[in-house]
């Protein structure tokens, strides 16, 4: 069976036994990890319900992939920086795809004891709500203040030809 699982932003596609290097997950080498974001299973031409279906892997080493050299330059004046990165990783030995093990049911609490009945069957009571203080009144309230309006300017004397003196 395989499956396609979706992790650290890329997409898989995996089967038991398969071996693939994946970004950084938490643990040690020797744990067990559950990969729950399976987008889509199937056996030969068929598929399966994704939702139905998990993959356990087993964390093989925490290492670092290989050293991407970055270069930076300005042509014609004398600017160069080279630095590299070398990304953390984690190796996955995949254990099983396979159908989900249905969880047990929870258990429902177990029925109180007869004198223990009485004394939680009554629930407590709640405290009255508060009530909202009363708004003032429009009377009480007093009247804003208005602006004066603005003064118009007088008309500008002109003489016969039209012009301001």
């Amino acid at each position: 069976m395989f499956a396609i699982v979706r992790t650290g932003g890329k997409q898989y596609r995996v089967a038991a036994g398969d071996k693939i290097a994946v970004e950084k997950l938490a643990g040690e080498a020797g744990e067990t990890i559950t990969l729950d974001d399976v987008l889509l299973a199937g056996e030969g031409d068929t598929i399966a319900d994704a939702a139905k279906v998990t993959v356990s892997a087993e964390i093989i080493a925490q290492a670092k992939s290989e050293k991407v050299v970055v270069f930076k330059k300005r042509r014609r004046h004398n600017y160069r920086r080279k630095a590299g990165h070398r990304q953390q990783m984690t190796l996955l030995r995949i254990t099983d795809v396979g159908a989900a093990a249905k969880k047990a049911p929870a258990k429902k609490a177990a029925a109180p004891k007869a004198g223990e009945a009485e004394t939680k069957a009554a629930p407590a009571k709640k405290a009255p709500a508060k009530k909202a203080a009363p708004k003032a009144s429009a009377a009480d309230k007093k009247p804003a203040a208005k602006k004066a309006p603005a003064k118009k300017a007088a008309p500008k004397a002109t003489d016969d030809s039209g012009e301001t003196k």
